[in-house]
C-alpha cells in the first residue's frame, strides 16, 4: 500500500500560513490600527516577513542534514517564492505609497541612501532565482542552476544590511532585532558550510593502502 504523501498534504497549510501575515496586515489597514505612521509599518512588516521567509528557506538544507528528513527539500521552492512575493510587496509599498508613484525618485534614493541600494540589489537578485525555480529550468540549466541559486547567500547578507542600516544606532531596542536576524543568518551559513567542508576533507583523504596479496604456493 502506498504511504500518504505528508509533504503534499501539508503544502496547502504552508501556503495559508505564509499568507497569514499579509492577511493580518490587510485587516490592520482596514481597521486603521497601524499607528501614527502606517506607511512605515507596512514597509517594516512586509520587509521583516520577506527576511524571515528567506531565513526559513536557508534553514531547509541544514535541517534536512541534521534530521535526515529529506522530504524537507520539497518546501524550499515554495518558501523561496514567498520570499520573493513579500519582498515585491515591500518594494511596491515603498514605490507606490511612500514615493507616491514618483518612481523616477527611486534612482535618486538609491544613490543617496545605502540601505535602499542594498535592498534594491537584493530584490534584483531574487528575480532570476524566482524565474528559474521550476523543474523545467532546473533540467535546462543543469549544474548552472545550482551555481545560480548560490546567490541566495549574497541576498541574505544584503537583506541583513538593508535592515541594519535603516535603524538608528542610538536606539538599543531597535538595533537588537536586526542583530538577532544577522546572528541567525551567520549560524545558518556556518551550518551549511561545515558539513560540506567535512565532506571535502573526507574525500581528500588518501585511500588506505591495500596489503599485498600473498603469492600462491608453488
Amino acid at each position: 500500500m502506498r504511504r500518504p504523501d505528508a509533504v503534499g498534504w501539508s503544502k496547502p497549510l504552508v501556503v495559508l500560513l505564509a499568507l497569514l501575515p499579509l492577511a493580518l496586515l490587510v485587516l490592520a489597514v482596514l481597521h486603521n490600527t497601524l499607528g501614527p505612521d502606517p506607511v512605515s509599518q507596512l514597509e517594516k512588516r512586509t520587509g521583516i516577513w520577506a527576511l524571515r521567509l528567506l531565513l526559513l528557506t536557508l534553514a531547509i538544507t541544514p535541517l534536512r542534514r541534521f534530521t535526515g528528513w529529506n522530504a524537507l527539500i520539497r518546501y524550499r521552492r515554495m518558501l523561496g517564492l514567498f520570499t520573493f512575493f513579500y519582498a515585491s510587496v515591500h518594494l511596491t509599498v515603498y514605490l507606490v505609497i511612500d514615493l507616491g508613484g514618483f518612481w523616477s525618485q527611486i534612482f535618486t534614493e538609491i544613490a543617496k541612501k545605502p540601505y535602499i541600494t542594498v535592498g534594491f540589489a537584493a530584490w534584483l537578485l531574487l528575480i532570476p532565482l524566482a524565474v528559474t525555480s521550476t523543474r523545467g529550468m532546473m533540467r535546462r540549466l543543469g549544474r548552472r542552476w545550482g551555481q545560480l541559486h548560490k546567490l541566495v547567500y549574497a541576498i541574505g547578507v544584503l537583506a541583513i544590511l538593508h535592515f541594519v542600516w535603516q535603524v538608528k544606532f542610538g536606539q538599543t531596542i531597535a538595533v537588537r532585532e536586526p542583530v538577532v536576524y544577522a546572528a541567525i543568518l551567520v549560524a545558518l551559513l556556518l551550518a551549511r558550510w561545515r558539513p560540506r567542508r567535512q565532506a571535502l576533507a573526507i574525500s581528500a583523504r588518501p585511500a588506505p593502502a591495500r596489503s599485498p596479496v600473498p603469492a600462491p604456493p608453488p
